[in-house]
């Protein structure tokens, strides 16, 4: 479930694939020590309480207590910290979007059709969606195309309409070469807090599902809009940045958050992953190591950490 690795006194690094969660800790000094290297490279990720700029490397204010809760979220969600691992290790950030996303998608896909899932979806029960109209909102002015989630009252919690009508917003954006900048934000209180919790579970089935995502992906028109715009393609956003609000906003080329801006990826709770192209769109801004730590402590973290890790390029 949970191997952990003392840098102190590290064993060799030989670890058959798939090596499942490996978290690995040590003090700045033991980190340095060139038989802890292989272990960074190795290790889901690397725990220390000292300061470090090493992506591969999280700090943390008692490695005791994140471990205690690492060990807690590995043995209650076994099958969704492993797979997490499995395709975080897999995708190649830099490589072509489509790859990743499906790759991702599969994993989750795989996930809904698990015991955890269930499990959740029996926890929650009942869930009843509420009808909003127009749940996105496009506004063209000149050559800027402003995109906004517009769900306020359920903080933009990403629904299956939410994700049609901005495929179709963004869709006119990757076909209309006279728009030449798209600016993603949120109405409310917050940019977007990810999937809306009342709709999970209602979907066909887990291969419809995949087809679904990867065949009508909002995930991979941003990417192409973004590779075409840059920085002129970017998010503004502030309050809660959760699940797939970060995963979408993370594909644009700049992000910009507000001081009050909260940022996470809470899936592993539900049982899943990122399904929303974040195992690319984020792991390309943090690497797979702050990704992986992201998803398994179920951690929130603040703007000036965002800042600090590249997953915001500004504070205003």
């Amino acid at each position: 479930m949970l191997r952990v690795v003392d840098l102190s006194a590290a064993p060799d690094a030989d670890v058959a694939p798939p090596p499942g969660v490996i978290v690995a800790f040590g003090s700045a000094a033991e980190l340095a020590a060139p038989d802890a290297e292989p272990w960074l490279a190795t290790a889901t990720f690397t725990l220390t309480e000292d300061p470090s700029s090493d992506l591969r490397v999280i700090t943390v204010d008692s490695v005791p207590d994140a471990l205690a809760t690492l060990r807690e979220r590995c043995t209650r969600w076994p099958h969704a910290s492993a797979v997490c691992d499995d395709v975080l290790r897999s995708i190649d950030p830099l490589g072509p979007a489509l790859a990743g996303v499906v790759t991702e998608s599969l994993a989750y896909s795989t996930l809904q059709a698990g015991p955890e899932f269930a499990r959740w979806l029996a926890e929650r029960g009942p869930a009843q969606l509420p009808e909003m109209p127009d749940p996105v909102l496009s506004v063209r002015d000149g050559n800027t195309l402003r995109i906004t989630f517009n769900r306020p009252q359920r903080h933009n919690a990403f629904s299956t309409d939410a994700r049609s009508a901005l495929l179709e917003a963004l869709t006119v954006a990757q076909l209309d070469t006279s728009v030449q900048e798209v600016v993603l934000t949120g109405n409310g209180p917050s940019f977007c807090s990810g999937g809306d919790l009342a709709e999970f579970g209602t979907f066909d089935d887990p291969a419809s599902a995949h087809l679904a995502r990867t065949r009508h992906s909002p995930a991979l028109v941003l990417d192409a809009i973004a590779a075409r715009l840059g920085s002129a393609c970017r998010a503004e956003v502030h309050g809660r940045v959760l699940g797939s609000g970060l995963e979408m906003a993370a594909f644009c080329g700049r992000v910009v958050c507000r001081p009050d801006a909260v940022f996470g990826l809470p899936e592993l709770s539900l049982g899943l992953i990122p399904g929303a192209g974040g195992t690319v769109s984020v792991t390309r801004r943090i690497g797979r190591w702050r990704t992986a730590y992201l998803v398994l402590s179920g951690t929130n973290i603040d703007p000036d950490t965002a800042l600090q890790w590249g997953l915001v390029d500004a504070i205003a």
